[in-house]
């Protein structure tokens, strides 16, 4: 295998994705072409690019397979015409015969390709207070399978948005080697301001990762809001880029990966573990009888 490349120049898509495909695509199209005239290698889109709809009915008529689904065909389109690796965020789809979605995310290569697939293995099922909870589980499926992908620059993993919170997972893709990890999201304004850049910030240092992490803004057409503050963090922990909250908007940022590979030779905590095991004992003071002396 040759020597991997070292220098990377990624274009991160902010998006405010609308419920119908055609004005994703169209914003995706832009991104894409901006990204190319810019010398960007990769383009790195957020959760539900190619479909925002909390709105069943009007999802499932337009929700198809993976290779029917016209935003990924659009976006392997605008990789092949603009020679540009895309990773297409997510989108949903509805596997034949299933009765939930995908959350399912590609990277596709400069030929059009589909190289890798993801789809979200840890569903977004929580209960903020003040608010109704929110079931992820209710319309899609949960994924079972991590995906690692072997690029010109190295190894990179495949996630999305609340899998951020399950540290094992990038992990386990760091001790395989994983230079760059993925984490396209759609954050709610009210964890995005509480746990967004801390977490992002603890997984590339843990990992000694990048962490390549494009995002929704905004108030969307269906009633939702997100946090935006696309992120690229380096193995160190700094914030390469922070996006803020304009959405739709490109921003363009430089990566030396070389730098995950020296982060991990000084700091070698992914070979320093150990195994244990976990003991409990029950310390608490137990009532004492007032009849005992």
């Amino acid at each position: 295998m040759s020597e991997a490349a070292d220098h990377l120049r990624v274009a991160l898509g902010q998006m405010c994705s609308a419920t119908t495909h055609a004005p994703n695509i169209a914003v995706m199209q832009e991104f894409a072409r901006d990204a190319a005239a810019a010398g960007a290698d990769l383009l790195c889109l957020p959760e539900v690019a190619g479909l925002m709809c909390r709105d069943r009915e009007k999802a499932l008529a337009q929700v198809k397979t993976a290779s029917e689904d016209p935003f990924l065909d659009a976006a392997r389109n605008a990789a092949r015409r603009h020679n540009l690796w895309i990773q297409a965020g997510t989108t949903p789809i509805r596997p034949e015969g299933a009765e939930k979605f995908r959350n399912h995310a590609v990277l596709i290569a400069p030929d059009g390709d589909v190289v890798a697939v993801y789809d979200k293995i840890h569903l977004f099922d929580i209960a903020l207070d003040g608010q109704a909870p929110i079931g992820e589980s209710s319309r899609f499926n949960a994924g079972d399978q991590a995906m690692l992908v072997d690029t010109p620059w190295g190894p990179w993993g495949m996630s999305v948005c609340y899998d951020i919170r399950f540290a094992h997972l990038f992990r386990d893709y760091a001790k395989a080697g994983a230079r760059m990890i993925f984490v396209p999201s759609a954050f709610t304004v009210t964890t995005g301001q509480a746990h967004w850049e801390v977490l992002l910030r603890a997984r590339a240092i843990e990992t000694g990762s990048f962490i390549v992490a494009a995002a929704q803004s905004g108030s969307h057409e269906d009633g939702r809001s997100t946090y935006g503050h696309s992120m690229v963090v380096a193995p160190w922990g700094e914030i390469l880029l922070d996006a803020g909250t304009a959405a739709p908007a490109l921003h363009i940022c430089d990566l030396d990966l070389s730098r995950a590979d020296h982060a991990r030779a000084q700091i070698p905590n992914l070979s320093n573990e150990r195994p244990y095991q976990l003991s409990r004992k029950d310390a608490r003071i137990k009532a004492r009888n007032p009849n005992e002396i």
